[in-house]
């Protein structure tokens, strides 16, 4: 599951930052020339993220098939 810090982390590489509460509301830059994303922005990138982590399940699940294994062979093994 993507969550709230996983967008922020994204559109604000390499900040630090505390929040409270897992909202914009209880977000706070150590930097304050930084300044906050829009809601619309957390949600977007929130979106782009799953997108993301879907693709990439997809692509792992398409090499799995191509060398004759499932996800369930995978989960036989433990791994």
């Amino acid at each position: 599951m993507i969550r709230f810090e996983d967008a922020l982390n994204k559109l604000r590489p390499n900040t630090e930052w505390v929040c409270y509460g897992g909202n914009l509301e209880g977000l706070t830059f150590m930097d304050n020339s930084i300044t906050k994303p829009t809601q619309n922005e957390i949600d977007n990138t929130i979106s782009e993220l799953e997108a993301e982590a879907k693709n990439a399940k997809a692509a792992a699940q398409a090499k799995l098939a191509a060398l004759g294994l499932t996800v369930e062979d995978l989960q036989a093994l433990g791994l």
